[in-house]
């Protein structure tokens, strides 16, 4: 975790990756509702992400060579997310047919984060950033769960969600590692370079044999790019940075806005009407947030 003064740049940085990560499942709705197969908007999400950080980091001279013995990690880091992330995330998103009910269960990742947090990493919290964390997830749930109950289909879409939050948990832990040896743009280079890799043998064997024209018209390529460009180079790029100046926990805690920001959108694309209870639960989880950040030196520095 990143000692000293940490710049407010640092908390617009995440905060621009969490807006991106919110519409990140408006858009991904959308592509399943054109019927576009799972495995074949994923590879072809990557391998447009990877393609373009590959270019942006090499004219920007920030891509290093990595080391011999961090490859494993490398290749760890990419299972966890991409890979099991996003199979997790949108299988449980094509099951449940919600992006706020699959959004609320994403928002559990920074209470198991914590954990792993504490124990890889020796991170410091006060009782407020645990209060924090506490109270964000009721805030997030009285948000969008406003008819209180979960259909029994959706069991299985949840189980995927879980693989979701699973594949995120180890994809920070595995992360922080690799931000004391290599900047932002290597790190998210590489990630989806081999998470497209990951993605090419399910591709070939699922993805080909539905493949349709009209995968390449402008109303599927739309969402697409927004997601490969927005939400995974320009959103993770910020996301790593933030981490190696945040730390893990103080970083993932963000990621409960998530649901809310899913929420907002769908608002105003006329998918969503807000109620008294989601203004509350948003109050709710903003200030657990917050607090969830609270750190004397990093916000309160007095002069000399």
């Amino acid at each position: 975790m990143g000692n000293g003064k940490v710049s407010g740049l640092v908390y617009l940085y995440v905060s621009i990756a969490i807006l991106l990560w919110g519409f990140s499942f408006i858009w991904t709705n959308d592509l399943i509702g054109y019927d576009v197969p799972i495995f074949v908007f994923i590879f072809m999400r990557m391998a447009i992400a990877g393609s373009l950080m590959v270019v942006i980091s090499k004219v920007a001279g920030k891509l290093q060579k990595i080391r011999k013995k961090d490859l494993k990690w490398f290749f760890l880091m990419s299972f966890f997310e991409p890979f099991i992330y996003f199979i997790g995330e949108s299988y449980g998103l094509k099951i449940t047919n919600s992006a706020t009910l699959s959004a609320v269960i994403i928002a559990t990742i920074p209470l198991f984060s914590l954990i792993i947090g504490q124990i890889l990493y020796k991170e410091k919290l006060t009782g407020l950033n645990i209060a924090g964390i506490i109270i964000t997830l009721p805030g997030v749930i009285l948000f969008v769960w406003s008819e209180g109950s979960i259909k029994a289909e959706y069991y299985y879409g949840i189980l995927f969600l879980l693989l979701a939050v699973l594949g995120a948990v180890g994809y920070s832990a595995v992360c922080k590692k690799l931000t004391e040896n290599y900047n932002a743009f290597t790190i998210t280079t590489y990630q989806f370079v081999i998470a497209a890799l990951f993605f090419l043998t399910p591709f070939i064997i699922w993805g080909l044999p539905e493949w349709k024209p009209e995968f390449l018209s402008f109303r599927v390529l739309k969402p697409l790019l927004f997601l490969a460009v927005l939400c995974s180079c320009l959103a993770f790029v910020l996301y790593v940075k933030s981490m190696e100046k945040l730390g893990m926990t103080r970083t993932v805690i963000f990621t409960s806005l998530i649901p809310a920001i899913s929420a907002i959108g769908a608002y105003f694309s006329g998918r969503e009407v807000f109620s008294i209870q989601q203004i509350l639960g948003m109050v709710i989880a903003l200030g657990g947030v917050i607090l969830a950040q609270y750190k004397k030196p990093d916000f309160f520095q007095r002069s000399k």
